[in-house]
């Protein structure tokens, strides 16, 4: 035990060390033969080359493009399908370009850089449409796009820490599809000043004392500072006195997380503020956050997001607006900024509170409940009593199914469903259209740029006889 978290002795062995085998993953199928180029015929939601093969069973091909010709190979069969990767680019889509970071095709990140970003984001459209239609709701015309700069748009992020059975420290994301960590130099969707810091990192790791009870990195960035929060079983004094002096070296605010089951965050040295700014009414308003809580990452595309939250439900001076799953107020603020009466409500009780205070700094007067919103009896009960005119819906990525229900039970004029999750959305929306709501604006947010995930809005009216023009 006195050697918990501490760097073992290197030792030479031969073979292929446990980061270069794909940890937990199933002995790769062998590869048929291939007679013939495989046709691609579209994408898969998930961003996948779908094609027929010669037995007639539907082939998911990683990295393949709509209309290319490529040699396919089998890496996984199952029952109803097969997966393969590209082992030979026959015949190149129009659509296709060279993916921006080194990494790809490595790094389990950002796996749809081989396509040009106005084609992921015309894909991403018709995955939300898709999934919209398979649920009976048919839409007028394309979503409306909420877009943002392609490269250097995350402001925080996560990176795995692991060493290897020789000593070596490794810092990077996780493979797609496995959990081996792939070391990385550089991210080209985070921020410059925050991809600067990697590289720094690693050189401090690999002086640490006790790098295995090290979990994983988060960097933050605000307008203001860096933020470094380190994930550890428990601290080393000696390698808290090195992380204590990065800090200040590289004019980074840095914090542990220590623990197993119940973690607590201490900062080495004086708490920072953070937080991120957004227009609402005649003033910025500035929302505070802590590390932990929920905060979209790309900043430029959820200030297009609010704004069209904004836009949707205008003008709203005097009405009542109910914001469930409220978080810090990234919609609620914004909304009583422009003359709504908002009440909040939501689960995590340290968000509350982030809530109120954020209410308060910025002078509203919002009352902000800490409520299960998986309890239909109990948002049911919220909306008898508010009668709001509308309703902002922001869940989680399993949706908002008792939410859904309550809104049918007690129909409010508009409601705008933010979802993080395009088929739970469906799910939802279907539920809602069937229960008297019409559908009557639609969006996709590119907040993840070069991945297939994709955020969504609706604006739905209840009892609307005309539909809007959905794309607006």
């Amino acid at each position: 035990m006195a050697m918990l978290g501490k760097r073992r002795p290197a030792r030479q062995r031969s073979g292929v060390s446990g980061l270069q085998r794909r940890s937990g993953e199933a002995p790769p199928a062998a590869t048929p033969p291939a007679d013939t180029a495989t046709l691609i015929e579209r994408l898969a939601h998930d961003g996948r080359g779908v094609a027929r093969a010669a037995s007639g069973k539907t082939l998911f091909v990683e990295g393949a493009l709509p209309g290319e010709r490529v040699e396919a190979a089998v890496h996984r069969t199952r029952k109803r399908y097969d997966e393969a990767h590209v082992r030979e680019l026959l015949e190149p889509s129009a659509e296709r370009v060279e993916p921006p970071c080194a990494h790809y095709g490595q790094c389990g990140g950002c796996d749809l850089q081989h396509l040009a970003v106005e084609a992921q984001r015309e894909h991403k459209r018709a995955v939300l449409a898709d999934l919209l239609a398979r649920e009976g709701i048919k839409l007028a015309e394309p979503p409306r796009l909420l877009v943002g700069d392609p490269l250097g748009y995350r402001r925080r992020a996560r990176l795995g820490v692991k060493v290897d059975a020789e000593g070596g420290v490794h810092l990077g994301f996780r493979a797609r599809h496995a959990s081996r960590l792939v070391d990385i130099q550089g991210c080209e969707v985070l921020l410059a000043k925050l991809s600067a810091l990697i590289g720094p990192l690693r050189e401090l790791l690999a002086e640490l004392e006790a790098p295995r009870l090290v979990g994983h990195l988060e960097l933050i960035a605000t307008d203001s500072t860096r933020v470094l929060v380190v994930r550890q079983l428990r601290a080393n004094r000696a390698d808290l006195q090195r992380w204590r002096a990065f800090g200040e070296s590289h004019g980074v605010a840095v914090a542990q997380l220590l623990g197993r089951e119940e973690p607590a965050l201490e900062w080495l040295g004086e708490a920072p503020t953070l937080g991120y700014r957004l227009p609402g009414g005649k003033q910025e308003l500035h929302l505070d956050f802590a590390p932990g809580d929920f905060v979209q990452v790309n900043e430029e595309v959820n200030r297009e997001l609010v704004a069209t939250v904004r836009q949707w439900l205008a003008p709203i001076a005097g009405h009542c607006v109910l914001d469930l799953f409220a978080g810090i107020g990234n919609f609620g603020l914004p909304l009583a900024a422009d003359g709504a009466k908002v009440t909040a409500a939501e689960g995590n009780p340290a968000m509350v509170t982030r809530l109120r205070r954020n209410a308060s700094s910025n002078e509203f007067d919002i009352e902000a409940l800490q409520l299960d919103l998986n309890d239909q009896a109990a948002v049911a009960e919220l909306l008898a009593r508010l009668s709001p005119e509308a309703v902002v819906l922001d869940p989680p990525r399993d949706g908002a199914d008792a939410v859904c229900r309550a809104l049918i039970e007690r129909p409010v004029p508009r409601l705008v469903y933010i979802a993080c999750d395009p088929a739970t959305l469906a799910r939802d929306a279907a539920r809602l259209v069937h229960g008297g709501y019409r559908i009557t604006r639609v969006a996709v947010a590119d907040m993840f740029v070069h991945t297939s995930h994709l955020e969504s809005l609706l604006l739905l009216e209840h009892g609307a006889t005309q539909p809007s023009s959905q794309g607006a």
